[in-house]
């Protein structure tokens, strides 16, 4: 069975597949980084209060803050 979350929801660990974005903006963003749908993306950590947190997709540590991972659906 396949479960489509926001990115925000997953917890340090999670591994998902990026569905789809949201919104344009979010998606011309992270593209530039190689954020495609497809992609295996790890949580690796979150900040105090969850705000913002790290990410590992496509051979990089990225950082996005909530209000960004809320924008990008991934299947677990």
């Amino acid at each position: 069975m396949v479960n489509e979350l926001l990115l925000s929801d997953l917890q340090p660990g999670q591994i998902a597949t990026i569905v789809k974005f949201t919104t344009e903006e979010i998606f011309l963003k992270l593209m530039e980084m190689g954020c495609l749908p497809g992609e295996k993306i790890e949580v690796i950590q979150k900040a105090l209060f969850n705000d913002p947190m790290s990410i590992s997709v496509a051979g990089y540590l990225l950082s996005l803050r909530t209000d960004e991972a809320k924008q990008i659906v991934v299947n677990i």
